[in-house]
Formats: structure tokens, C-alpha cells, sequence
């Protein structure tokens, strides 16, 4: 009886395991064939944003390109044109890539949802500079364009994303590309800054990390082999070529000198008072909401009265109340002593 007993508990236990496994939709193997499926799609459907975004920069791109870009070996990325080829996504023609009609459209989906969401994330919750993209590159493979239409209406249709990419219409449709590479300009030029390139995520950060930001105006100070100088928002920064090929300009024609140091808010001293001039474009969501909800609108007068302990955060008097700002949010509001 207890041979049996021991022969029936092992023969279930083998049961479940075998159930577990062989499960059909919600077995291992069942899971494991669709993850399979997913890492293809979202490998094919991140072939197709860079082929599109080659294709509207004008840009050449080879097999060796698009290995690089997805970080793949070059058998793999040509294995992976094959297939886009035979689903009639891409044309090949002397050995030049080409997306078909239907590869743009395609393209052009995963596009819009991709900055959608970097907006959602940017404006609605957050999520720091850095997490918009990797974030968005996940979610665009897994949001249906229904949803994203949607999201897009709660948030009133924004035209650009966060980093100064134009969104696609609903319909597909999408601007020409403008604009030029930062290291382009020579000096004495004066520009706008439009888009910041995302990849890669180094450069991406570095650039997060000297307060660049679409919509900020630079001055261009000094062009070098080794680097390009220039001012923004009053403050020298310096960048290599390769870092400055990532960031996109609009060239301002204009006979004036280039715009004054703005002051910043952090710059104000104990006892100091000014008026609030703006708030920086760089600043937004959940952080540019809690600021106005403040009372740092432009207008509004302010004064430094203490410091804390550590220096930061620092007190402030606005509209009859103290509040405390740290300097990481005082470096992006601008004021008028």
C-alpha cells in the first residue's frame, strides 16, 4: 500500500510538471513560443523605425548599419532584411534599402505610438528624462494605435514629443525633416535648438546633463576639430563633434548680439527679491505643475529669505507663503532682479 501510495504521488507530481509544460496557450512551451514571437516582432518592427528614420534624414543604410543600430551581428541583420523582403516591407535594389509603402505605414504606426508615450511620460507622470525613451521603446511594441489615439486625445493631440520629434498623424502624415546638425554651424551663428537625439543612451545623457533642451537658444563661440563652444541659457558649454552631430538646430538669422545671461532664480541672494520671468521648456509634468501650483508664474514677485542646513534646499517668500526649492529646480526658473 505504501509502494502504491508512493507510486501514485509521483506519477501526479510527473503529471503536473508534464501539464505545466505541454499546457497549450498558457504551458512553458506555450509561453516560450510566444515570447519567441514577440522578441522577432519587436526586433522587425525596430528594423523598421530605423530604416524610416534613415529614409526621412536622408541618410544611406546598409546591413552593417542596421546590425550596429540593433545590436545584432550582420548575418542576423541580413536574415532579418530577408524577411522584411519577402513581407514586402522593404525593397532592395544595388544593394540601397528602401521601405515600401507599405513599410512606411507600418513604420509610421510604431512611430507615433513610440512618441505618444515619451509625451505621456514626460508631461503626465515622473519619469526622468533618461526613462523616456528605453520606457516608450518597450511599451510602442505592446500599445495598440487605438490606445494611443486615445492617449494622444486625453493629452490634446500634442504635435512634437518631448526630445522635439514631430508626432505622425493618425493618418500617417509627418513634416519634411529640417534643420541641421549642431556641428554644422560656424562661429558667430545663432540657432534654436529642435531635437536631441535619444540614441545612444550615453550621449543622450550627456546632453540631459548639460540642461539642453529643444526650444533653447545657443550661441555659437568658438569651432575647433576637437570641440564646438557655445552658449546657452547665458552658460558656456562645450561638446565634441561626435556629441554635437546628436543635436539638431534650426539657424536664427539675426544682426543682433547673442541674448544676455538669463538669471536664474538659484543666483538670488538671501535678502534679494525679483519678479518670476519664466520657467525653462526643460522643466515638465508632474514637476512644472507642482512649481505653478506654487505660485512660480511669470509675474509673480519672490525673495531668497533662508537657507537650509546643508544649503538646499533654499527658502523662499511668494505670495505670502515660505517654500522650499532646490537649486536643481531654481537652475530652471528664470527671474528679473
Amino acid at each position: 500500500m505504501e509502494n502504491f501510495m508512493v507510486f501514485a504521488s509521483t506519477f501526479l507530481a510527473l503529471l503536473l510538471v508534464m501539464l505545466w509544460i505541454f499546457w497549450p496557450r498558457k504551458g512553458f512551451l506555450a509561453r516560450l513560443a510566444i515570447i519567441k514571437i514577440n522578441n522577432q516582432r519587436v526586433l522587425l518592427e525596430d528594423a523598421l523605425k530605423y530604416l524610416y528614420d534613415c529614409e526621412y534624414k536622408k541618410q544611406m543604410c546598409t546591413s552593417k548599419d542596421l546590425a550596429k543600430n540593433l545590436n545584432i551581428n550582420e548575418h542576423s541583420a541580413n536574415r532579418l532584411l530577408e524577411k522584411l523582403n519577402a513581407m514586402g516591407l522593404i525593397a532592395i535594389a544595388k544593394g540601397q534599402l528602401h521601405l515600401t509603402e507599405a513599410g512606411k505605414s507600418y513604420s509610421l504606426r510604431i512611430i507615433r505610438v513610440h512618441r505618444i508615450w515619451e509625451t505621456y511620460l514626460a508631461d503626465e507622470t515622473g519619469h526622468t528624462q533618461t526613462e523616456w525613451h528605453p520606457k516608450a521603446d518597450h511599451w510602442e511594441h505592446f500599445i495598440t494605435p487605438d490606445d494611443a489615439n486615445q492617449l494622444a486625445a486625453n493629452m490634446s493631440n500634442p504635435a512634437f514629443d518631448p526630445h522635439g520629434d514631430p508626432i505622425p498623424t493618425a493618418d500617417g502624415e509627418l513634416p519634411l525633416f529640417q534643420g541641421k546638425a549642431l556641428n554644422q554651424l560656424k562661429k558667430g551663428d545663432r540657432a534654436k535648438i529642435i531635437h536631441l537625439e535619444d540614441e545612444p543612451d550615453y550621449i543622450y545623457k550627456q546632453l540631459v546633463a548639460l540642461g539642453l533642451y529643444p526650444g533653447m537658444d545657443i550661441y555659437v563661440l568658438e569651432v575647433q576639430k576637437e570641440k564646438i563652444s557655445f552658449a546657452a541659457d547665458g552658460e558656456e558649454c562645450v561638446l565634441t563633434p561626435l556629441f554635437a552631430e546628436s543635436v539638431t538646430v534650426e539657424p536664427i538669422v539675426a544682426k543682433q548680439s547673442p541674448v544676455k545671461a538669463l538669471n536664474k532664480l538659484s543666483e538670488l541672494k538671501l535678502g534679494e527679491s525679483a519678479k518670476i520671468v519664466a520657467i525653462s521648456n526643460n522643466c515638465r509634468g508632474q514637476e512644472r505643475r507642482r512649481l505653478m501650483d506654487l505660485g512660480i508664474v511669470p509675474g509673480t514677485n519672490i525673495t531668497a529669505l533662508l537657507k537650509s542646513a546643508s544649503g538646499d534646499p533654499v527658502g523662499y517668500r511668494i505670495m505670502e507663503t515660505t517654500i522650499g526649492i532646490r537649486e536643481s529646480q531654481a537652475n530652471m526658473i528664470y527671474i528679473q532682479k
